[in-house]
């Protein structure tokens, strides 16, 4: 693809659907071959009129979009806006106002505020795409993170509505690892209620993906939305085959060790 300098370049260069499809290609398959993101088959087909490809593999979910996988999905929004919004944010030395983005490229404040933080989100953690793919191993857990309440100040204890005796409110967070790219995701939780971690999962990790976890209920029923589930029993083991999860006997978290 020829280099692009300026924004006016961008906006025309992407206003061709045909230009869109080939940019994301180039991005996604270095080899070219356009693969299905479900089942990683090359048996697809273009459908010029919908613009999405077909899968001929035997799933559900035949037809996908170049989207899917990436930050773009699950938007509304045409790759004829997604991708100048993100030349323009790469080549703003001083950062762009969602204002600015929307009056540059057409959209409301709200959709460009929206858009700003998913690009913002995919350039700090270097990817634009999903974690693991098809067969691809990510680990998966979750802990409780906080002080104890007899080492905290009596002003934060009355602030946190602490009661005597009773135990410091701690903070659930989520971890997520891709073996392969030793890309790491960590999010604050509301809690380690199955909605919560399968609704993370199914936004950070591509379906296919082999997912090892331990058995906690949370995690059950992984398999049943398109993934590979593995887990480990902690009360008999820490370690089998690739999946190694190591406990601190400290601080009570789990790490990953190769």
């Amino acid at each position: 693809m020829e280099l692009i300098k300026t924004l006016q370049q961008a906006i025309v260069h992407f206003a061709d659907a045909e230009n869109c499809r080939k940019f994301m290609i180039e991005m996604r398959w270095l080899d070219g071959v356009v693969r299905c993101p479900y089942c990683n088959s090359e048996k697809v087909t273009w459908l010029a009129n919908a613009k999405v490809y077909r899968c001929y593999g035997d799933h559900a979910k035949q037809k996908f979009s170049l989207k899917i996988g990436t930050i773009f999905e699950d938007s509304a929004i045409g790759l004829e806006k997604w991708l100048p919004a993100t030349w323009l944010l790469c080549n703003s030395k001083n950062g762009i106002s969602s204002y600015e983005l929307a009056r540059a490229i057409g959209v409301t404040q709200k959709s460009a505020w929206f858009m700003l933080h998913r690009i913002r989100l995919a350039m700090r953690t270097r990817t634009f795409i999903k974690l693991g793919g098809p067969g691809t191993p990510v680990e998966v857990d979750e802990t409780y993170v906080g002080g104890k309440a007899k080492n905290m100040h009596r002003n934060k204890i009355a602030e946190k509505g602490i009661k005597q005796g009773q135990g410091a409110k701690k903070v659930a967070v989520m971890g997520m690892l891709d073996r392969d790219s030793r890309q790491v995701r960590a999010k604050v939780i509301p809690n380690s209620r199955r909605e919560v971690l399968q609704k993370e999962i199914l936004e950070t990790i591509e379906k296919g993906s082999t997912v090892y976890t331990d058995q906690w209920g949370g995690y059950h029923n992984l398999s049943e939305k398109q993934y590979v589930h593995e887990t480990v029993d902690h009360l008999t083991e820490y370690v089998r085959a690739r999946f190694t999860l190591r406990v601190s006997k400290t601080s009570g978290r789990y790490s990953s060790v190769d």
